[in-house]
């Protein structure tokens, strides 16, 4: 995954994964990886998630400022 990931096609992996486990369409083998790779996804969609509230908290102290005169 790279730094490029959307958090649409993280969260989406992510969903995947979630539904393999839950199908128990994985070996125990491949379970730690699968882990492993879930908790990648959700720190790439935290980080996104925190980004996009800091931006929109910037914009809504922007449309609260007064004007310039």
């Amino acid at each position: 995954m790279n730094e490029e990931t959307t958090y649409t096609r993280a969260f989406e992996e992510l969903k995947a994964i979630v539904s393999d486990i839950d199908r128990k369409e994985i070996s125990v083998d491949e379970l730690s990886e699968k882990v492993r790779k879930a908790a990648q996804l959700i720190k790439i969609c935290k980080a996104k998630l925190d980004s996009t509230e800091e931006d929109v908290n910037r914009i809504l102290k922007e449309l609260e400022a007064p004007p310039a005169t």
